[in-house]
Order: structure tokens, then C-alpha cells, then sequence
């Protein structure tokens, strides 16, 4: 039996090792954005009472019992309405007063509701 002579295989080229690629630089942040800066309202200047001495306290008693211990905060609504508000320490009274009128409660919640 004849024996097949092996053929010696070409000897490779040993292989470089393969450089890393540089790594893509970052793309560059966007330009800052200058902070929203609100429209300056004017209002006039309110004078500001104490919640602890009733003199100090300048406004009407509650429109429900009577009491001098109230607290009022003026505050504009969602839809841009100004309005007054009041909550009374005797007797938990609320109520909301816009242009000299008493808003009631649903309309103070839908006047507040986010547009969009």
C-alpha cells in the first residue's frame, strides 16, 4: 500500500495585531439655552398685615361667622383671573372673590385647569 505523502501546507503569515480604531469623538453639546426669564408684571404695592396681631390685619371679617381671624391671599388662577382668596380660622370658611364677586368652588377648579 502506497502511503499519500502529505503536502506540507504553505506556512501563513503571521497576522499583525489589529490596531484599535480611535474612538469617534463626541459630537458637541448643543449651545446652552439663556433661562426663561418670566414677563415683569407690574402690580400695585399691597401693604402686608400680620397674621398674629389683629390690629395689623386690614380687611373685611368672614363673610360666614364674623371673625376678624382670617388669612387672605391674593394669587392669580391658572386662566389669568386675579382673584382674593379668604379661609377663615373660626369656622374653616373659604371663598374666592374675583373683580369684587364670590366665586364658587367649581368655577375657581375649572378657571385652574392646565390648558393643552
Amino acid at each position: 500500500m502506497a502511503v499519500a505523502a502529505r503536502t506540507a501546507r504553505p506556512s501563513r503569515p503571521s497576522r499583525a495585531p489589529i490596531a484599535a480604531e480611535p474612538a469617534e469623538a463626541a459630537p458637541p453639546a448643543p449651545p446652552a439655552r439663556p433661562p426663561r426669564r418670566r414677563s415683569a408684571r407690574v402690580t400695585a404695592p399691597v401693604a402686608l398685615g400680620s397674621l398674629t396681631q389683629a390690629g395689623a390685619r386690614p380687611g373685611e371679617p368672614c363673610r360666614a361667622c364674623g371673625s376678624e381671624r382670617v388669612t387672605r391671599l391674593a394669587m392669580t388662577l391658572t386662566d389669568g383671573t386675579p382673584v382674593e382668596f379668604t379661609s377663615c380660622h373660626r369656622c374653616e370658611h373659604r371663598s374666592w372673590l374675583a373683580a369684587g364677586a364670590v366665586l364658587d368652588r367649581a368655577s375657581v377648579l375649572n378657571k385652574t385647569r392646565k390648558v393643552g
